[in-house]
């Protein structure tokens, strides 16, 4: 398959980057049924690590199976499928090359104290990024945590090493801990600097959670305020988002977040696809679903991006 108008245009904002990691991008950009579009939906599984495998797969018992998932992902066409090493050993000669895979190289866990600064440790690293056929490496930083500095450091470098291996780097920016509120972990001021963190730093793809209309930091209020009915709507901020990405040079994924009803799904990844966005990267609102009802999602989804391109 040629390269689409939309894919050359997105390749253009990455110039500087080698023709592997380009390549790597563009096996994710070309894959499943938003193929050339420049849209993407992704399915990350790594909530076992950080919240725990009964919370995440006790009430869908089939998705404590690896391979239930690159099945849900490749039956409902989606562009990649992202996890932890463990998860990507264990599956079978069955699926190796049907889907590019993403190792998730850092994680948590949720059985530690709750006042420790927010932190991830490594769990993967470049070598098991090539060994494992992976098209991408993937790493969470907490812009805003006490920690946040070291984490930045260390994926710095790791993303540096990825991309000296050919690999696409992907960032999941979430603000935490330091003295951020809890409303204040999606604010549209923070979420714009978490992204802007991720694209300093070499993100290729960047990863985020929906802002809130929400201004958690004072000093930025007067900035924000001339604008704020129209940051009133989704959309909207969304498109400064994109804008904070580089004028749109990089491409961001948003998160699914906690558990929502369909319409909830469908209301959000509409106000993506018209904001600008690149796309989705839903885990929980998919694989907690029956399979049958997680491909339909998935499915409805993908035709909301398609009808916008």
């Amino acid at each position: 398959m040629y390269l689409t108008e939309n894919v050359k245009k997105i390749l253009k904002g990455y110039e500087s980057e080698s023709p592997a990691v380009k390549s790597n991008l563009v096996k994710i950009l070309m894959s499943g049924k938003l193929a050339g579009t420049g849209k993407m939906l992704i399915l990350p599984v790594d909530q076992g690590f950080e919240h725990g495998p009964a919370k995440s797969f006790a009430v869908n018992p089939a998705a404590y199976d690896p391979e239930y998932h690159v099945r849900l992902a490749l039956d409902a066409g989606l562009n990649a499928y992202a996890a932890p090493k463990g998860m990507l050993e264990a599956i079978s000669d069955e699926f190796r090359g049907t889907i590019p895979l993403i190792l998730k190289a850092n994680n948590s866990n949720s059985l530690m104290h709750k006042d420790i600064e927010p932190n991830q440790s490594i769990t993967g690293n470049i070598q098991d990024a090539v060994y494992l056929g992976c098209t991408a490496i993937g790493f969470t930083v907490y812009p805003g945590s006490d920690n946040s500095l070291e984490m930045i450091q260390e994926i710095s470098e790791m993303i540096a090493e990825a991309k000296s291996y050919g690999l696409a780097a992907i960032v999941w920016s979430y603000p935490r801990g330091g003295d951020l509120s809890k409303k204040g972990e999606t604010a549209l001021d923070i979420i714009a600097y978490a992204a802007h963190i991720a694209a300093l730093i070499g993100a290729n793809i960047i990863k985020i959670k929906l802002p809130s209309e929400d201004i958690e930091d004072q000093s930025a209020v007067s900035i924000y305020s001339k604008e704020m009915n129209v940051y009133k709507n989704l959309k909207n901020r969304v498109a400064h988002i994109m804008q904070v990405a580089f004028a749109g040079k990089r491409l961001v994924v948003f998160s699914g977040g906690s558990a929502k009803t369909e319409d909830e799904i469908y209301k959000e990844v509409d106000a993506i696809n018209k904001g600008g966005g690149n796309g989705s990267i839903i885990g929980r609102n998919s694989f907690q679903r029956p399979y049958e009802e997680a491909v339909e999602l998935l499915s409805n989804i993908i035709k909301i991006y398609l009808n916008g391109t």
